[in-house]
């Protein structure tokens, strides 16, 4: 994922900053628990298409690597 497109992309639900999990290739928004997949290295910024974070997911703080 590349940074700069890490710094502008926000949360089309919340406009809350987004998080790269690299472990499952998604953007997640702890603000609307929905975590968007990245799909052909493009992120899919659809709420349609979002998955919503499990509760262990929403209480655990992501540690970029």
């Amino acid at each position: 994922m590349d940074p700069k497109l890490l710094d502008i992309l926000v949360c089309p639900v919340s406009k809350a900053p987004l998080e790269w999990n690299r472990e499952t290739n998604e953007l997640i928004c702890r603000a609307s628990g929905l975590a968007y997949p990245i799909r052909d290295d493009i992120p899919v910024m659809l709420e349609s298409e979002a998955r919503q974070l499990t509760a262990d997911e929403k209480l655990k703080e992501h540690k970029p690597s």
